[in-house]
């Protein structure tokens, strides 16, 4: 076979064509190459050798004589599943590193550090769904709140919006920082999970600076953080295990916060706080979301696993059994928040709120629970579980 590459050195992209070529030769074949460059036999000879193929410089256009180097070097490659999500592998091999799924996979690189390499532990049918939902409800902090809305507040109710946010924050900083370490651990085999997460964590940054920015809108204070509430919050933290993780972070706390951002949004003394919290609360319920498709997902795969999220519940409890849980400050200015006012009556319209507010929460940790596979009476001890301090 013959080619001609004419005024096209090898260096500059002739050896495309040469490769092209031999592609589909068999070993041994012979491949005349013609051209008009005058370095083209020394760098023919220097990247035939490289490529594993041999060269005849002695008649009138060196001949390239192909090897068998390129096709060994392919011989053991495996594809890493398909493209798509349907073509994920129960199991993700550290040895294709970052490899995208479906590429055929060399031999030899270094393996990549992930210990969640398993479908089973970390899918979500519905993962791909909520990755482009999250991704087309992206929000701008700047434009989507009325930052110069004009409102005045009593400095007893201003200062209790200043404490809401104050623990809003403090738990949207550990809801960012949960995702964020597993997809550090998770294979990219699973690119859809990581992606959902990713959303997750870009979604909590923007909660964090938008309560922050109410808190800081006519104060220079900060509230203050209860050490029971850290301490609870340290506890999902520590929690390495995936799904459990899932399950008392977005089922269970972020799930209660559903509740606790609905009753913000309802009762907010101002027009910035009620679109913080509705903003905030749109993008948890597609949080709350994945949790429970995962969940479902490795439930349906372990039916053990209802048992692993009822001990997680305990042992959790128990952890926390000698803390304050919620704040008081936290409650009573959920109270004064809900209240409007500091006159009798507007007090105890703005109780019974926070009473009825933590009665939806259990109702709803209730659901959530039935929804995964829990009997109804064990959904309603485990929810009486639940750490004081919501999250």
């Amino acid at each position: 076979m013959t080619i001609d590459l004419e005024d096209l050195g090898l260096d500059a992209g002739g050896y495309l064509i040469v490769q092209r070529a031999l592609r589909d030769l068999p070993i041994g074949s012979r491949l005349a190459v013609h051209g008009r460059d005058p370095a083209l036999r020394v760098h023919l000879a220097v990247w035939s050798r490289e490529q594993g193929h041999g060269i005849d410089l002695s008649g009138p256009a060196p001949t390239v004589v192909k090897g068998s180097a390129t096709t060994a070097r392919w011989s053991r490659a495996r594809r890493a599943g398909d493209p798509g999500p349907d073509g994920t592998l129960p199991h993700a091999d550290v040895r294709w590193g970052l490899a995208m799924r479906g590429a055929l996979v060399e031999e030899g690189g270094p393996p990549l550090h992930a210990d969640l390499i398993d479908r089973g532990v970390v899918w979500a049918e519905a993962a791909q769904q909520l990755y482009q939902h999250g991704a087309a409800r992206q929000w701008n902090p700047d434009t989507a709140v009325r930052w110069d809305a004009p409102f005045a507040l009593p400095s007893e109710i201003e200062g209790a919006v200043v404490q809401v946010m104050t623990y809003l924050v403090e738990n949207e900083y550990a809801a960012m920082q949960i995702p964020a370490g597993f997809i550090a651990r998770m294979h990219p085999h699973y690119r859809e999970v990581m992606q959902v997460l990713a959303i997750q964590v870009a979604d909590e940054a923007r909660h964090v600076e938008v309560f922050t920015r109410r808190a800081m809108l006519r104060s220079s204070e900060m509230g203050v953080s209860g050490a029971g509430g850290r301490a609870s919050l340290q506890t999902l933290l520590d929690e390495t295990d995936f799904s459990l993780a899932a399950f008392l972070l977005s089922v269970l706390g972020e799930g209660s916060f559903l509740d606790l951002l609905e009753f913000i949004t309802r009762h907010a003394p101002d027009p910035v706080t009620r679109e913080v919290a509705g903003l905030a609360l749109r993008d948890e319920r597609r949080h709350v979301a994945f949790g429970m498709a995962h969940l479902k997902y490795a439930a349906d795969a372990d039916r053990a696993l209802l048992g692993r999220l009822r001990t997680a519940v305990e042992r959790r409890h128990d952890a926390l059994a000698d803390t304050a849980g919620l704040n008081q400050d936290v409650f009573d200015s959920l109270v004064v928040l809900a209240a409007h006012a500091w006159t009798p009556e507007s007090l105890r319209s703005g109780w019974n709120a926070v009473q009825a507010l933590q009665k939806a929460m259990n109702e709803g940790r209730q659901r959530r629970l039935v929804q995964l596979g829990f009997p109804s009476d064990e959904a309603v001890e485990l929810s009486a579980l639940h750490t004081r301090n919501f999250m």
